[in-house]
């Protein structure tokens, strides 16, 4: 699965979190993902793909989810995540 970015797209790799931090959706460069909620780390874990600014998940049991990057929040699941800045 590649993901498709470019010069004009930002870069939807790092971490993701909702706003109480209880969810911390980190998108690696290498298409995969790891979850982590509240003190479980790596709840959830696997493969996903960017088409634009919609993301398509499959986790490692074969689940599937999806989810879409608008004006910089990624919305996902019910669930609204922001980017974290890097410090």
């Amino acid at each position: 699965m590649a993901n498709q970015t470019s010069k004009n797209q930002p870069s939807y790799i790092g971490m993701w979190v909702t706003q109480d931090g209880y969810i911390r959706h980190e998108l690696q460069p290498n298409n995969r993902y790891d979850e982590a909620r509240g003190n479980r780390k790596s709840a959830y874990q696997g493969s996903y793909k960017i088409t634009g600014n919609h993301i398509d998940y499959v986790d490692d049991t074969g689940f599937t989810a999806d989810g879409d990057f608008r004006e910089g929040i990624l919305y996902h699941g019910g669930m609204v995540l922001y980017k974290e800045e890097k410090k």
